[in-house]
């Protein structure tokens, strides 16, 4: 869904120098035009970037996507901030959120990341998005790729693939069933001293650095309280591990109907809203899917 003076693009590369071309150029037509120019890129390719623009490198504001996008639900607060810092310029931005060497949880959060974009931004105006993928994603990446966006630049085009209400179809589908579940507990108020506990112990037997085991203990306490205020006064949580990250879940019975909840920043002025927000800050990855039939279900990962 896109509206004037709003667009947002796929650039598909499938080297450094395709890479290099579609962005440097892309950044240079906009700085031409006077607008405020960023480029939320991992390490490698902002590097490349910099050394094509030269010494115009720095007019771009670059900030580091692996360090503020591991969890995907951080960007779009990312793009605000830089239209609010914009002064009523035309706003312009290079990005690659779904890097190589992503988890599959997190090349999925992704898909979710960029279509909502199109919700998030559908009014913005004079605001221009190019998000760049690496051919060698996942064919499924590619595929959300083309569904997500409106525009499709070095990639094979498929007519009618974009689909704006794909953000809508992401957030009512359930997430998979994990395998080996260590721990499951059914919740009500009375509980969460105690879980509480049970997470800081699972995060230090996991080998969570102290900083980290405090921020899933945090975000867990967050959603725990939003399942006993807004989803029924009681829940169950659910812990694993896959991989390098320790998973709590959260599921009850209550139903979220904005798929953009926690890539909002709270106002001061206005009571509630904080949970998900403070576990998007958190955690590294906070997965959320919910419907009125299936209720709400909320994963956080914390990487060791």
């Amino acid at each position: 869904m896109s509206a004037p003076g709003f667009a947002h693009e796929a650039l598909v590369y499938r080297d450094p120098s395709s890479f290099v071309d579609g962005a440097a150029v892309f950044v240079r037509d906009g700085l031409l035009a006077g607008e405020s120019v960023f480029a939320v890129l991992p390490p490698h390719p902002a590097k490349l970037l910099r050394e094509a623009l030269g010494a115009r490198a720095e007019e771009v504001h670059f900030l580091d996507v692996v360090e503020i996008g591991r969890n995907p639900a951080r960007l779009i607060p990312a793009v605000r901030a830089q239209l609010a810092e914009a002064d009523g310029r035309g706003v312009r931005g290079i990005g690659e959120s779904a890097w190589l060497g992503r988890t599959a949880d997190e090349f999925a959060e992704v898909a979710l990341h960029e279509a909502l974009i199109n919700l998030a931004f559908a009014d913005a105006a004079n605001l221009t998005l190019r998000c760049a993928f690496d051919a060698d994603v996942p064919p499924s990446v590619m595929a959300t790729a083309r569904r997500t966006h409106p525009c499709l630049l070095g990639g094979a085009h498929v007519p009618g693939a974009y689909d704006p209400e794909y953000a809508l179809d992401l957030f009512t589908t359930p997430l998979p069933d994990p395998g080996e579940v260590s721990d499951m507990v059914h919740f009500c108020l009375d509980d969460l001293p105690e879980l509480r506990d049970l997470v800081a112990v699972r995060a230090r037997q996991f080998g969570l650095p102290r900083g980290r085991a405090l921020d899933l203990t945090l975000a867990t306490n967050e959603m725990v309280t939003n399942s006993i205020c807004h989803g029924g006064e009681r829940g169950t949580l659910r812990l694993w591990t896959e991989g390098e990250s320790l998973v709590c879940e959260i599921t009850d019975s209550g139903h979220i109907t904005d798929p953009m909840v926690g890539r909002v920043a709270p106002l001061p002025s206005v009571q509630g809203g904080r949970g998900v927000w403070l576990a998007n800050q958190l955690c590294d990855l906070v997965r959320i899917r919910s419907t009125p039939a299936t209720g709400t279900m909320v994963r956080l990962h914390v990487r060791r």
